[in-house]
């Protein structure tokens, strides 16, 4: 937008101070030399060129007011000194105050070349280019924190974004860990049930095979589901699956129900559900598992837990932070051979709809 301004600007100071083609070209280099300078600025890469701007300014102005008799010449060094001087990593205030003087110098040189009034030359060469060389550098300054504040808003919404986006991975990550994870194991002891009743009865093979399609069939749908984020887990659905899968492992399980579980927890505490399912039958000996709902949380409890130090199970640690996140709370604990899971919302749902 200030392109086209400083351009045409530069271009009518030219043609107004200008009386011949060379006065015309020396003219025009310091105005090509700020939009060069501003250009540059704009890409946040002025350092590269800083230096031989200031310098084809410095020698217009000079060539300008000595020569020419130009006293808008200053213009290209104005602006590349404004645009440079804000940049410096320090001493930028004895900077600003060095083109300043050099702008004033060379103006009060004029004296020295013309028999024009001492306070004429004061006025256009010395006081109103230094004055306005000064005003624009200082100007910058702010206007440099200024660009400072955006570009660190900028990065900062970068940063954020790319944050977004590991989280959304891990999330997806997780997910296709719930459902192919729990699958693979379900199929596993299936198989090899069937392997076991092979010989002694193949009714119960084939029908532990058909299960297992079911199930193959089931994850492939829940997977397209995910990739399209359709997936939506019903904690009686898991509750029903948890107990079959525990039945047919030779695992009692007792489900108390305390109150109707709220909808908006629901599916986070049947992931919980899920994963924990798949924990007990792949880490634990267990005989017994005890299940209670009540209307913001899930508590399960498992026998059969081996004396050893609590095993890391990422799954649950994942859940963990995606349950508190949303305002609940998960308990894992492990205790005289028993395992204990709990995820509750203690105000009655969770923040965010799921």
């Amino acid at each position: 937008m200030f392109l086209p301004l400083l351009a045409a600007v530069g271009a009518l100071l030219v043609a107004l101070d200008a009386r011949t083609w060379w006065q015309a070209v020396v003219l025009g280099l310091g105005v090509v030399a700020a939009l060069v300078a501003f250009v540059r600025w704009a890409a946040r890469d002025i350092s590269r060129v800083a230096l031989p701007c200031l310098i084809v300014t410095a020698a217009v102005w000079a060539l300008g007011a000595l020569v020419i008799g130009s006293d808008t010449a200053f213009y290209g060094i104005s602006v590349v000194g404004s645009l440079s001087v804000p940049q410096l990593p320090r001493r930028r205030g004895w900077a600003a105050l060095g083109v300043s003087a050099y702008v004033a110098a060379v103006g009060a040189a004029r004296l020295l070349v013309t028999p024009e009034q001492v306070s004429d030359v004061l006025i256009s060469y010395v006081i109103i280019p230094a004055g306005v060389t000064a005003a624009m550098t200082g100007l910058m300054f702010p206007n440099q924190r200024f660009y400072g504040l955006v570009v660190e808003m900028e990065e900062e919404g970068e940063r954020e974004a790319e944050l977004a986006v590991m989280r959304e991975r891990m999330r997806f990550a997780s997910d296709l860990h719930d459902i192919q994870g729990h699958t693979l194991h379900v199929v596993k002891l299936k198989i090899a049930l069937a392997q076991k009743l092979v010989h002694s009865d193949a009714e119960r093979v084939e029908q532990e095979l058909r299960e297992v399609h079911a199930l193959v069939s089931d994850t492939i749908t829940q997977t397209k589901e995910l990739a399209y984020a359709q997936r939506r887990l019903n904690l009686s659905a898991e509750l029903e699956n948890a107990k079959n899968l525990f039945e047919a492992a030779g695992i009692h399980v007792r489900v108390d129900r305390e109150a109707e579980v709220d909808a908006h927890a629901g599916e986070l505490l049947g992931q919980v559900l899920r994963e924990t399912t798949t924990n007990i039958l792949r880490h634990a000996q267990a005989g017994q598992v005890r299940i209670t709902l009540s209307e913001s949380g899930i508590t399960i409890v498992n026998d059969g837990a081996r004396e050893a130090p609590l095993p890391e199970l990422r799954g649950l640690a994942t859940l963990k932070e995606r349950v508190v996140s949303n305002g609940g709370e998960l308990t894992v604990e492990q205790k005289d051979g028993r395992f204990l899971t709990a995820a509750a919302f203690p105000h009655g749902r969770s923040n965010t709809a799921l």
